[in-house]
């Protein structure tokens, strides 16, 4: 299982929201390349940069922090927020990214999404699945979480996976910067209903006893937000669960 810490953007700064929302901002660092060098220094080799800018304003906005991490450090970025059109992509890959990840976009404009896996391949883009939990599962919410739609989690995941996506981030607003643990059962269940997807567990990791568990569950990678910047999880941890992997 890949260990992706996340970088969120605000002002050119390493920030993270509680539950998406901008009034519980929080700085942790100045320089977003700083905590990069940090987490490659520590073995890691992926990172997801989240442009919090861009997904209000939807259109790329802090391409320059990550053309800087990027030309600056060795690692793998997947970037999002606010991408919705084939310039912003082009703008994010010439910038250094690695992957992108659409949300809003996949739900607000499928034509735009699949003519993306076409012309960038799977390889390339991931699709951006926040969900709000509810008793069938969960409902997809986008533009920076502000709107729930009503296309349900499950169904929404393996229609894309039809439509060849593989990557698929799947963060659960309602835990995300809780630090109150994943949602196992959800990811269990995504994972028996949607055969060979290679989901990326997002939101409410809270403990290093938690990795394992979910790479157990069947889970490529998780994304590791607060836990790292809060001391819940060290970086000596996740360097030793990548050595031992």
């Amino acid at each position: 299982m890949r260990i992706i810490p996340a970088i969120d953007i605000i002002d050119g700064k390493c920030v993270r929201l509680t539950k998406g929302d901008y009034n519980t901002k929080k700085i942790y660092n100045e320089s977003p390349l700083e905590v990069a060098k940090e987490f490659e220094a520590a073995g890691i080799e992926y990172l997801h940069v989240v442009d919090l800018d861009g997904a209000k304003a939807s259109e790329i906005i802090n391409y320059k922090v990550l053309e800087q991490i990027a030309s600056k450090t060795n690692l793998k970025i997947d970037f999002g927020g606010g991408l919705k059109s084939d310039k912003d992509l082009e703008i994010a890959f010439n910038s250094g990214a690695n992957q992108i990840t659409g949300g809003s976009i996949a739900v607000k404009n499928s034509t735009i999404f699949e003519s993306w896996i076409e012309k960038f391949g799977a390889q390339k883009i991931i699709l951006g699945a926040d969900f709000y939990p509810d008793n069938s599962g969960g409902k997809i919410a986008t533009n920076g979480w502000q709107e729930e739609s009503s296309l349900e989690l499950i169904p929404f995941i393996a229609d894309y996976h039809k439509k060849g996506i593989q990557y698929v981030i799947c963060t659960d607003i309602s835990k995300d910067g809780m630090l109150q643990g994943p949602s196992f059962d959800i990811y269990k269940e995504v994972l028996s209903e949607v055969k060979d997807l290679k989901l990326i567990a997002s939101g409410g990791i809270s403990t290093f006893d938690e990795l394992p568990k979910l790479a157990e569950n069947g889970c490529e990678g998780v994304i590791i937000g607060k836990a790292i910047y809060e001391n819940k999880i060290s970086l000596k941890q996740l360097e030793n669960f990548i050595l031992n992997k």
